[in-house]
């Protein structure tokens, strides 16, 4: 840990009154260049820290951020909090701070990361810039890399630190009424292909060409690993352990049942190098490799601390997202079915019936219309009312799960009868 932020450690560890206290400090060191028009529009380069304290006497909590390190401001954040929870009201759900223990060792921080030059990055985006030109399309994105540090400590023992690096660059091509996208993230650089990029948007872009009318209807789909991300990131934001318990959920009572298809595992897992691992949660729960679901059947919930104390259960958190896929190529999906879509990604995903699981979203950035085994023609935009988990019990096969996010990766999937309700305009 740099000596700076033990320097701020020992600070609150001194001077709190408190009963308990829990510090979290978040030190982030960016370079971010963003293009657009095809043109570079701003660039922000530097160091910034956050530093929040959450304070209880008894179960009275207070709680005060800041962003400067000087004695001064911590001895104010200290104070603010500390008056801030005298005069409040008792917090039911208040769980003391996490005790010590052990935490995993994890490597998110690469050279190629870190040692990225300003220099390349701009490089980076004038070749994207350049293949805008070229396509007599616009492209706007962002190249941008981070370095962070995060520590936690706590007046119960938990002392924690890590530390990541990630690289990231998007290019959103436009040409007339035709919009595609491709994003890379990652914490190696060195795994990042420009060219490949380039090539994979142009490619979506030309396929995009002349897109015919299409009715909504329920049909098989073929979801790339970024929709597929998009859409099953919902589907664990409701599998809250809590929620289901006190039956908001569609997964409440599902723990040790075949709930999924079984064709359908999620993990957190420290196995896969490429992905980050960070190892405990904002609230410190210790990372843990994890099956949420294996073949179906739900094993466990994100847990927080307070209702784990509650029901005498362990906190769980996620800290990676990995869905293991198969081995079928896009070609042999779309032999397997007589027609369907394909999807590039999803947005504007949101809730209809949360105790149903039920969401609603549209399509983005380009879908295609296959037909006897072959690509026929790009089609308008659709928008969905789907269940994912129900989702799930329709995958027909599964390709190989790629790197879709730097802490996320993912198949293609295909899915039958996936429900599309009417057309869109964007």
């Amino acid at each position: 840990m740099n000596a700076k932020y033990e320097k701020i450690v020992e600070y609150v560890k001194k001077h709190v009154k408190a009963d308990d206290y829990n510090l979290r400090i978040a030190a982030r060191n960016s370079h971010e260049t963003r293009f657009a028009q095809n043109a570079i529009t701003q660039h922000i380069a530097g160091e910034n820290i956050d530093i929040d304290i959450e304070v209880a006497f008894e179960n009275k909590t207070g709680r005060c951020s800041i962003n400067q390190t000087d004695e001064n401001a911590l001895a104010d954040m200290i104070k603010r909090a500390e008056e801030m929870a005298v005069v409040n009201q008792p917090d039911p759900e208040y769980v003391e701070s996490a005790s010590a223990q052990s935490i995993p060792q994890v490597k998110n921080t690469l050279d190629s990361t870190i040692n990225l030059a300003p220099e390349q990055m701009v490089d980076i985006v004038i070749k994207s810039i350049a293949n805008g030109d070229k396509q007599a399309a616009t492209v706007s994105g962002m190249t941008e890399k981070h370095y962070m540090e995060i520590i936690n400590s706590t007046k119960n023992g938990f002392q924690g630190h890590y530390d990541l690096s990630e690289f990231g660059h998007s290019m959103t091509l436009k040409k007339d009424q035709i919009e595609t996208k491709v994003s890379f993230s990652s914490k190696d650089f060195n795994t990042f292909q420009l060219d490949k990029e380039i090539a994979h948007l142009n490619e979506q872009l030309a396929s995009l060409s002349n897109p015919q009318a299409f009715d909504a209807e329920k049909i098989p789909v073929i979801l790339r690993p970024a929709a597929l991300m998009e859409f099953y990131w919902f589907m664990m934001w409701m599998m809250n352990r809590r929620q289901s318990d006190e039956g908001m959920t569609a997964f409440t009572d599902q723990i040790g049942k075949k709930f999924l298809g079984e064709k359908f595992s999620l993990q957190s897992t420290f196995t896969i190098p490429e992905l980050i691992s960070v190892p405990y949660s904002w609230d410190s729960v210790v990372s843990e490799e994890t099956y949420w679901v294996r073949n179906g059947v739900v094993e466990t919930m994100p847990t927080p601390r307070y209702w784990a104390k509650m029901k005498n259960l362990k906190p769980a958190s996620p800290f990676n997202v990995y869905v293991p896929g198969g081995s079928a190529s896009e070609e042999e999906m779309m032999k397997m079915v007589p027609r369907g879509l394909i999807v590039n990604r999803f947005w504007y995903i949101r809730p209809v019936d949360m105790k149903k699981g039920e969401l609603t979203g549209m399509t983005r950035d380009g879908v295609l219309y296959f037909e006897d085994g072959k690509v026929k023609h790009a089609v308008n935009n659709l928008r969905f009312n789907e269940i994912p988990h129900d989702t799930t019990r329709r995958i027909l096969t599964m390709g190989e799960s790629i790197l879709c996010d730097s802490s996320v990766k993912m198949p293609t999937v295909l899915v039958d009868d996936f429900n599309f309700v009417d057309k869109t305009t964007f």
